[in-house]
């Protein structure tokens, strides 16, 4: 099984496409995870770097928070997954649905997207993230009950934060999503944030060890059961997810360069 590493465009927002890409691959990235924005230019040139430069695309689908019904919340997450199928992505990594609807609503977006992934032949991951339907452990594994074939993006940092723990009364749960995981963020969070400053510092030297463990078990599963490729995503965030230096608008540590560093660290650490 092959490893390949993208990079957020995430906290790289208003940088010209072809920028944006040549710093990517320079920095010895394999591609990009991107929310496209509603830009035609940065669209298309994203498309030829996929198709001239073997540009890795992943597409987010990500919908900002506004007041609507579920049933327009629905139409909207159902016309941007096409839209994003129609740019031709590796896959589709999905903020999917509300930790306030109903499991009968959340339901009904994963048989949604479920049914686009058969009729249009691309892979969609749905992130577990706070706030949509996978926001904790615990409250993921009924999905998986439903939904055998649901598939992950494990950014564990989330249920690590929501649960104030490193999971170790939800190790059940946990296995479970390890099964269902196809994709992976590798970012490092604790039990009050979704992001430690710096996962490379002394202080976090053992909450680094922990995610690696995790995302090690991750790999070691999809590789028994087949996969050929599996992607790996850095995704430590800008403001406010990275802490600023007091009275400052100046980052306690670089966004950019903890990605670059994660995707060098687990180049040497994890094993396939």
């Amino acid at each position: 099984m092959k490893l390949r590493f993208l990079c957020p465009y995430w906290g790289c927002e208003g940088t010209a496409a072809d920028e944006f890409v040549a710093k990517v691959l320079d920095a010895g990235f394999d591609g990009a995870e991107i929310n496209f924005p509603d830009d035609d230019e940065f669209i298309e040139t994203i498309k030829k770097a996929a198709r001239e430069d073997s540009f890795i695309v992943v597409a987010q689908q990500w919908l900002a928070p506004t007041t609507e019904s579920f049933a327009q919340y629905r139409a909207k997450f159902n016309a941007r997954l096409r839209f994003l199928a129609s740019l031709n992505p590796v896959f589709i990594n999905s903020h999917t649905g509300k930790d306030f609807y109903s499991v009968e609503q959340n339901s009904l977006l994963l048989n949604d997207a479920l049914a686009l992934e058969r009729t249009l032949g691309i892979t969609i991951t749905h992130e577990t993230h706070r706030g949509r339907f996978n926001f904790a452990a615990f409250a993921t594994v009924p999905y998986f009950k439903q939904f055998p074939t649901l598939k992950l993006n494990a950014d564990f940092s989330h249920w690590t934060n929501v649960s104030e723990s490193y999971l170790e009364e939800q190790q059940e749960s946990l296995k479970l999503a390890q099964q269902h995981s196809y994709y992976i963020h590798a970012r490092v969070g604790n039990t009050q944030s979704a992001q430690v400053n710096d996962p490379f510092s002394h202080q976090w030297q053992e909450t680094l060890n922990v995610y690696v463990q995790w995302w090690q078990q991750i790999i070691d599963l999809a590789k028994a059961r087949g996969q050929q490729i599996f992607y790996i995503c850095p995704e430590f965030g800008p403001w406010p997810y990275m802490i600023n230096e007091l009275n400052s608008n100046r980052p306690m540590t670089q966004q950019w360069q903890l990605n670059v560093d994660m995707k060098d660290y687990l180049k040497q650490h994890l094993i396939v």
